[in-house]
């Protein structure tokens, strides 16, 4: 029996997990470390709320299968692929009517994607700088502004891609 703490479940994905299923140093960048998760289950569980660590997306998803549920969850996980992997634990979480906090899955797979974003923003009448999202070198020819350009990802979070080649002074 379940004491009368309100259950939290906390979905995440562990950088060593990953790197164990042969994923390389990049592409694990952006994951968590064990300490990061440790902290946050002891800070819910003093805050009097009980912590349930849950993992990845695909654990998630067969821990719902298994039955198991939750008041809410305090979801950091990221995914691992597709334009949409952070909307993964979100859209879950919602097919099964389970609260979570920070982003829904519609805001975490549009502001994923940079060029979508700017696209959005600017339709809502929202300055942004310019910016052309590349394809292929053929989209290079609709390249309209000055450089120096700033290269980036078009769905890569913080840092994750970006080094001193991508300033570009030319084309």
């Amino acid at each position: 029996m379940r004491n009368s703490k309100p259950l939290v479940g906390i979905t995440y994905d562990l950088r060593e997990a990953w790197l164990a299923m042969g994923y390389s140093e990049d592409e694990t960048a952006e994951f968590d470390r064990v300490d990061t998760i440790e902290s946050i289950a002891a800070t819910l569980n003093a805050l009097g709320y009980e912590a349930d660590p849950i993992g990845n997306v695909r654990q998630l998803a067969q821990r719902l299968v298994n039955g198991d549920r939750w008041d809410i969850v305090f979801n950091i996980c990221e995914g691992m692929h597709g334009l949409g992997r952070e909307a993964q634990a979100p859209a879950l979480l919602d097919a099964y009517e389970i609260p979570h906090v920070f982003s829904d899955s519609l805001v975490c797979a549009l502001t994923l994607h940079k060029g979508m974003t700017k696209h959005v923003l600017r339709s809502a009448g929202i300055p942004t700088s310019e910016f052309l999202v590349v394809e292929s070198l053929d989209d290079l020819a609709r390249l309209d502004f000055a450089f120096p350009v700033f290269a980036k990802p078009v769905a890569e979070g913080t840092a994750k891609g970006i080094d001193g080649s991508s300033k570009l002074r030319d084309a």
